[in-house]
């Protein structure tokens, strides 16, 4: 069988003389389903590199996104841990004026408020502090309800000292006199060496009450009245050496022992924060300290009880 064959005439350039040329029919039909297959196969390359750029630029639009969140969940996270400290700071402070209350009512000597009732509550302890280092991509919910918790807990002892405060305020009212003869600051600067109660003497080696607080400085260290009073005693008293004793009032007494000088002289009127004498060595003494006592009604107490700063 005869191969099929289709004949083109080309022109010479002169146009005088055409030249047959004849091609099989067969390789046209395959020049024609190449090109069909290489032109479809461009047409699905062209297609993928156009998804490839548009799934490329969603992809990036995508990362930008989580990164601005994973950037707002940072600053999130740090404002919840800085939440939580202050929450616990509040707190603190909360518990610092409560305590202060009751020391003043004591100086003031007032019936404690909200005995039955706590700072906290009806028999509420205080609340654990919140935890500020965790893991708050797992536990962010958890600590969140805790704030949540612990911030009704700071609404209730906000108003709870409130209170307490106002029923303070208006019991002191009437007693600014009682106030102003209460030793409430400390009589001189420096440290504590001795404290209320029993201990082994230096001296004797045995077991004795000691009657007031030791405040060890330089010698010469000026010595303030805490309260206002007037001078009872002045001069020598045993082992105390040099010694100066004022009453303020209401019962209450303090004394000053081992002192180098006395610069106030018997029935003389002081004020509160008046320098009164000056640090010594004198009686028995390990060195220069001031002895500090209050006597309540002829009975020495704590005077830590009364100092408030």
């Amino acid at each position: 069988m005869a191969m099929k064959k289709i004949s083109f005439f080309i022109l010479s350039n002169t146009g005088s003389r055409a030249s047959q040329i004849s091609v099989p029919v067969s390789l046209i039909y395959f020049s024609v389903a190449v090109g069909f297959i290489v032109l479809t196969a461009l047409g699905y390359l062209a297609y993928d590199y156009h998804q490839l750029r548009t799934v490329g630029f969603v992809n990036q639009v995508y990362q930008s996104q989580i990164g601005d969140q994973k950037d707002i969940i940072a600053g999130q996270h740090a404002q919840i841990q800085t939440f939580t400290f202050e929450i616990n700071k509040l707190k603190s402070k909360l518990v610092t004026l409560n305590n202060f209350e009751k020391k003043i009512r004591v100086i003031a000597n007032l019936d404690q408020e909200n005995e039955q009732e706590s700072l906290f509550g009806v028999g509420g302890s205080i609340p654990e502090d919140l935890a500020t280092n965790v893991d708050l991509a797992k536990r962010q919910t958890g600590l969140l309800k805790e704030m949540h918790e612990q911030v009704d807990n700071l609404d209730l002892a906000t108003s709870n000292q409130k209170t307490g405060f106002s029923s303070l305020l208006k019991a002191l009212e009437g007693q600014r006199n009682l106030l102003a003869s209460t030793p409430a600051i400390r009589p001189v600067k420096g440290w504590m060496t001795s404290r209320f109660g029993y201990r082994n003497s230096p001296f004797t080696g045995r077991r004795e009450l000691h009657k007031g607080l030791d405040i060890a400085n330089r010698e010469g260290t000026q010595i303030i009245a805490p309260a206002d009073g007037v001078v009872k005693f002045t001069g020598r008293r045993g082992l105390l050496g040099k010694a100066l004793d004022i009453d303020h009032g209401h019962g209450m007494v303090t004394r000053y022992g081992h002192l180098k000088a006395i610069l106030k002289k018997r029935g003389e009127p002081v004020k509160r924060g008046d320098i009164i004498a000056e640090m010594g060595d004198t009686g028995r003494s390990t060195g220069p300290h001031l002895h500090y006592e209050v006597h309540l009604n002829g009975v020495p107490v704590n005077p830590a009880k009364y100092i408030l700063n």
